[in-house]
């Protein structure tokens, strides 16, 4: 019956992890419309694929025999998580171009120094311990990442770049997964996946709570900002009576006009 349980949520996890993987599309389209990454983050999307890097590797077989299914699922993800930053990349302003290209190099060091040191310098047991931590710290960054997000959720109450379906399917990702790392003993899934499903949590009551709030378009910021330059500039007129002694020839050109 364990065995039954296992595998259905070998499943859910596979099914709801491909679903996280491939919600942020709609961001995307978005994006690629508006030729702008406006104000989202690609923060998560690069720290997304270092996960899905180390996650793969850790299911490979002589890494972690018995979890094929956590490396191809992740294997996916990796791939599409590459579009997504590719995109990003390609829309993003310069100031973050840059940063999410220095945080992508460190992503790549960081996963070819793992793989390498595991494959070379470790073996067995050893092999998977050291893996599993990197990965389990990893997923935990991963999961962890939208947390400037969420606290511009809160500072705006605006739900407008949190996308729902990105939240909804970390927290049904995390809880499947948490639950396939509990029935396989598997501390290494367990655990950070346990942290997403709660950091989803999170995520869907600030959504639940702020849902209704749409913001201020850009369109009237920007129409009220050129009214209060106005009204400044007008205030400044008030302010300096003597500016017209200051061009006595303007002043009488205007009388003679």
């Amino acid at each position: 019956m364990d065995l039954i349980f296992l595998w259905f949520c070998s499943f859910t996890g596979n099914a709801t992890a491909l679903f996280l993987f491939l919600s942020p599309t709609i961001t995307f389209k978005r994006i690629i419309k508006s030729k702008s990454t406006e104000e989202f983050s690609g923060i998560p999307y690069v720290m997304t694929l270092l996960n899905c890097l180390l996650s793969a590797w850790y299911g490979l077989p002589f890494v972690s025999p018995n979890n094929l299914l956590v490396s191809t699922i992740n294997g996916t993800g990796a791939a599409i998580e590459s579009v997504y930053v590719v995109i990003f990349l390609i829309f993003a302003p310069r100031k973050e171009k840059a940063k999410i290209l220095g945080l992508l190099a460190f992503v790549l060091g960081a996963f070819a120094t793992i793989a390498f040191v595991s494959l070379f310098a470790l073996h067995d047991h050893a092999r998977k311990l050291f893996c599993g931590i990197a990965a389990t710290v990893f997923s935990i960054i991963m999961y962890a990442s939208p947390l400037s997000i969420m606290r511009q959720v809160i500072k705006t109450k605006s739900v407008e770049y949190m996308p729902f379906f990105l939240s909804l399917f970390v927290f049904l990702c995390g809880t499947s997964w948490f639950i396939y790392g509990l029935l396989g003993r598997d501390p290494f899934v367990a655990v950070p996946n346990g942290f997403g499903c709660g950091l989803g949590a999170v995520q869907l009551i600030l959504y639940a709570i702020y849902r209704d709030n749409k913001g201020e378009p850009k369109t009237r910021v920007n129409n009220d900002r050129s009214m209060d330059m106005m009204g400044e500039t007008g205030k400044a007129a008030e302010r300096d009576p003597g500016k017209d002694q200051l061009n006595p020839m303007n002043k009488q050109v205007d009388e003679q006009v």
